[in-house]
Protein backbone atom coordinates (compact mmCIF):
# COMPACT_ATOMS: atom_id res chain seq x y z
CA UNK A 1 0.00 0.00 0.00
CA UNK A 2 1.70 3.65 -0.72
CA UNK A 3 2.55 5.73 2.18
CA UNK A 4 -0.63 8.33 1.40
CA UNK A 5 -3.33 5.17 0.86
CA UNK A 6 -1.95 3.88 4.59
CA UNK A 7 -2.23 7.52 5.92
CA UNK A 8 -5.60 7.76 4.62
CA UNK A 9 -6.80 4.64 5.82
CA UNK A 10 -4.90 5.53 9.25
CA UNK A 11 -7.02 8.51 9.72
CA UNK A 12 -9.87 7.16 8.97
CA UNK A 13 -10.16 4.74 11.58
CA UNK A 14 -8.99 7.27 14.03
CA UNK A 15 -11.92 9.05 13.08
CA UNK A 16 -14.11 6.69 13.02
CA UNK A 17 -12.90 5.43 16.65
CA UNK A 18 -13.16 8.99 17.91
CA UNK A 19 -17.06 9.35 16.73
CA UNK A 20 -17.32 6.11 18.09
CA UNK A 21 -15.95 7.69 21.31
CA UNK A 22 -18.02 10.76 20.99
CA UNK A 23 -21.43 8.64 20.38
CA UNK A 24 -21.17 6.39 23.01
CA UNK A 25 -20.50 9.23 26.12
CA UNK A 26 -22.69 11.64 24.46
CA UNK A 27 -25.75 9.23 24.20
CA UNK A 28 -25.03 6.54 26.81
CA UNK A 29 -26.54 6.54 30.52
CA UNK A 30 -25.81 4.86 33.40
CA UNK A 31 -28.33 2.11 34.70
CA UNK A 32 -28.39 -0.34 38.09
CA UNK A 33 -27.96 -3.80 36.19
CA UNK A 34 -29.75 -6.78 38.53
CA UNK A 35 -28.32 -9.78 37.31
CA UNK A 36 -29.32 -13.53 38.38
CA UNK A 37 -25.39 -14.32 39.53
CA UNK A 38 -25.44 -17.89 38.89
CA UNK A 39 -26.67 -17.76 35.20
CA UNK A 40 -25.63 -13.85 34.32
CA UNK A 41 -29.05 -13.18 33.07
CA UNK A 42 -30.63 -9.86 33.38
CA UNK A 43 -33.26 -9.67 35.69
CA UNK A 44 -33.80 -5.82 35.53
CA UNK A 45 -32.06 -2.86 34.65
CA UNK A 46 -33.15 0.74 35.95
CA UNK A 47 -32.34 4.46 34.66
CA UNK A 48 -30.03 6.00 37.43
CA UNK A 49 -28.73 9.24 37.34
CA UNK A 50 -25.26 10.77 39.23
CA UNK A 51 -26.30 11.57 42.93
CA UNK A 52 -29.36 9.75 42.58
CA UNK A 53 -30.07 7.01 45.48
CA UNK A 54 -31.35 3.95 46.05
CA UNK A 55 -31.86 1.36 49.12
CA UNK A 56 -32.78 -2.34 49.39
CA UNK A 57 -34.76 -3.38 52.62
CA UNK A 58 -35.56 -6.83 54.57
CA UNK A 59 -35.95 -8.13 57.52
CA UNK A 60 -32.96 -8.68 59.28
CA UNK A 61 -32.94 -12.59 60.17
CA UNK A 62 -32.04 -12.78 64.03
CA UNK A 63 -33.64 -10.31 65.38
CA UNK A 64 -37.01 -9.95 62.81
CA UNK A 65 -37.01 -5.97 62.27
CA UNK A 66 -35.96 -4.05 58.96
CA UNK A 67 -32.88 -2.87 57.87
CA UNK A 68 -32.22 -0.84 54.99
CA UNK A 69 -28.73 -0.02 52.85
CA UNK A 70 -28.66 2.77 50.87
CA UNK A 71 -26.72 3.47 48.13
CA UNK A 72 -25.85 6.64 45.78
CA UNK A 73 -24.63 6.25 42.22
CA UNK A 74 -21.59 8.98 41.73
CA UNK A 75 -19.62 8.94 38.33
CA UNK A 76 -21.03 5.46 37.56
CA UNK A 77 -20.11 4.05 40.74
CA UNK A 78 -22.28 2.86 43.42
CA UNK A 79 -21.25 4.46 47.24
CA UNK A 80 -22.63 2.68 50.33
CA UNK A 81 -23.66 5.78 51.97
CA UNK A 82 -26.42 5.08 55.05
CA UNK A 83 -27.79 1.86 56.56
CA UNK A 84 -30.76 2.17 58.83
CA UNK A 85 -32.13 -0.49 61.51
CA UNK A 86 -34.14 -0.38 64.23
CA UNK A 87 -32.53 -2.98 67.13
CA UNK A 88 -29.39 -4.85 67.20
CA UNK A 89 -28.22 -8.47 66.17
CA UNK A 90 -26.37 -10.43 64.57
CA UNK A 91 -24.47 -9.09 61.56
CA UNK A 92 -25.53 -5.69 62.48
CA UNK A 93 -23.08 -2.52 62.71
CA UNK A 94 -22.50 -1.88 67.13
CA UNK A 95 -19.45 0.06 66.77
CA UNK A 96 -18.75 3.44 64.79
CA UNK A 97 -15.97 3.72 62.17
CA UNK A 98 -13.68 7.16 61.58
CA UNK A 99 -15.91 9.34 59.40
CA UNK A 100 -19.11 7.75 60.56
CA UNK A 101 -21.96 9.00 62.77
CA UNK A 102 -25.46 7.56 64.72
CA UNK A 103 -28.43 9.70 64.55
CA UNK A 104 -31.66 8.29 65.80
CA UNK A 105 -35.08 8.72 63.47
CA UNK A 106 -38.24 9.88 64.38
CA UNK A 107 -39.17 6.35 64.13
CA UNK A 108 -36.99 5.01 66.69
CA UNK A 109 -34.19 4.18 63.92
CA UNK A 110 -30.86 4.20 64.32
CA UNK A 111 -29.06 6.05 60.95
CA UNK A 112 -25.47 5.55 60.46
CA UNK A 113 -23.95 7.52 57.74
CA UNK A 114 -20.51 8.60 56.41
CA UNK A 115 -19.49 5.10 55.15
CA UNK A 116 -18.18 6.15 52.16
CA UNK A 117 -17.51 2.96 50.30
CA UNK A 118 -17.18 2.29 46.80
CA UNK A 119 -19.06 -1.12 45.69
CA UNK A 120 -18.16 -2.63 42.52
CA UNK A 121 -21.47 -4.68 42.67
CA UNK A 122 -23.44 -5.77 45.42
CA UNK A 123 -24.64 -9.09 46.31
CA UNK A 124 -27.47 -10.19 48.04
CA UNK A 125 -29.49 -13.89 47.72
CA UNK A 126 -33.17 -12.86 47.76
CA UNK A 127 -35.29 -13.63 50.66
CA UNK A 128 -37.17 -17.01 51.32
CA UNK A 129 -39.46 -16.15 54.56
CA UNK A 130 -39.58 -12.02 54.16
CA UNK A 131 -38.46 -10.02 50.44
CA UNK A 132 -36.21 -7.52 49.80
CA UNK A 133 -37.37 -3.84 48.42
CA UNK A 134 -35.70 -2.58 46.05
CA UNK A 135 -36.56 1.61 46.16
CA UNK A 136 -35.48 3.35 42.84
CA UNK A 137 -36.65 6.19 41.14
CA UNK A 138 -39.47 6.94 43.59
CA UNK A 139 -40.79 3.09 42.99
CA UNK A 140 -40.66 0.12 44.91
CA UNK A 141 -39.40 -3.06 43.37
CA UNK A 142 -40.17 -6.56 45.02
CA UNK A 143 -37.10 -8.75 44.56
CA UNK A 144 -38.93 -11.88 45.38
CA UNK A 145 -41.50 -10.88 42.40
CA UNK A 146 -38.75 -9.60 40.20
CA UNK A 147 -36.59 -12.22 40.86
CA UNK A 148 -37.84 -15.55 42.55
CA UNK A 149 -37.38 -16.80 46.04
CA UNK A 150 -33.83 -17.47 47.13
CA UNK A 151 -32.07 -15.95 43.82
CA UNK A 152 -28.95 -14.98 44.41
CA UNK A 153 -28.85 -11.37 42.73
CA UNK A 154 -25.45 -9.13 41.34
CA UNK A 155 -26.48 -5.63 41.94
CA UNK A 156 -24.07 -3.49 39.42
CA UNK A 157 -23.94 0.45 37.42
CA UNK A 158 -23.40 0.29 33.72
CA UNK A 159 -22.87 2.53 31.02
CA UNK A 160 -25.22 1.56 28.25
CA UNK A 161 -26.49 2.95 25.32
CA UNK A 162 -30.19 4.63 25.03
Amino acid sequence: MRPMKRLISGTAVVVIIAISVFIYFTFSSHYLVLRNSDTGRILATYKVNNHSEFSITFIHSVNKTPVTDVYEIRDGNIFVVRTIYYSFGAGVQTELEDGQTLEYGDDGSMIISGFNRRMDKLSYIVGTISDHILRINGNSVSLRKLCGRNTPVIITCERRLF
